[in-house]
């Protein structure tokens, strides 16, 4: 065998079978559009919340804590233009006190003890899932409501435990875990359009503001040279 020849080829693939991920998020989408009035909803609802000093506490596992990692990111930070940052943390992203509340606690209540340690009435808390099943997620929603927080999911088909405990859910139809993250993620871009939207109209121009020139270390004079 001569060397750099693989001594066990790949299999050709069916013709087909790779477009058939874009087929299944295709169809899923077709549904999903339908969901845009309830993200918009949200993200007026968000911006008024956050506007007004409230904070956005969001979770997920596996991939789902991406997504909700994603999002607190877009509202620290910024999603597409620049205004003033608002409050939101992933609470999967503490590992500290993740693995020590897991290990003291049970792994379902990583994120229902957060949510008591950090959360106030008049937050909001979004779940992330894929099964709407999953018990620590199901846990934080209860500690929550009973805080007086608003609690919204982002799950996969209905009906699932996770959207029966929450006040509002946005249930993606698709039987594909990977179907239904890659249109949280599209959600999450559209809740982020909306709030900017409503940072926009509710505090007009002044919401808008321009990124900081990046410190170079030099002086006024030295940076003119």
């Amino acid at each position: 065998m001569k060397p750099g020849i693989d001594a066990h080829p790949r299999t050709p693939q069916p013709a087909g079978t790779d477009d058939r991920h874009c087929d299944e998020l295709l169809t899923a989408l077709a549904a999903f559009r339908r969901s845009a009035p309830l993200l918009h909803r949200w993200g007026g609802t968000l911006a008024q919340a956050l506007g007004s000093g409230a904070r956005l506490l969001v979770a997920g596992n596996g991939g789902s804590a991406a997504q909700a990692q994603h999002l607190t990111a877009e509202l620290v930070g910024r999603y597409r233009d620049d205004r003033p940052a608002y409050s939101a943390l992933a609470l999967h992203a503490d590992t500290s006190s993740t693995t020590a509340i897991a290990n003291d606690y049970g792994v379902q209540e990583v994120f229902a003890r957060q949510v008591r340690a950090h959360g106030r009435a008049g937050d909001v808390l979004m779940l992330l899932s894929t099964s709407g099943a999953s018990a620590n997620l199901l846990a934080a929603a209860e500690q929550a409501r009973g805080a007086g927080m608003a609690v919204w999911a982002l799950t996969g088909p209905a009906p699932n435990p996770l959207e029966a405990v929450c006040d509002e859910a946005l249930c993606v139809d698709a039987p594909v875990s990977a179907t239904v993250q890659e249109l949280h993620l599209v959600a999450v871009h559209m809740l982020c359009e909306s709030f900017d939207r409503a940072v926009e109209l509710t505090a007009g121009p002044a919401a808008v503001v321009e990124a900081p020139p990046a410190d170079t270390g030099l002086t006024g004079t030295e940076a003119g040279q």
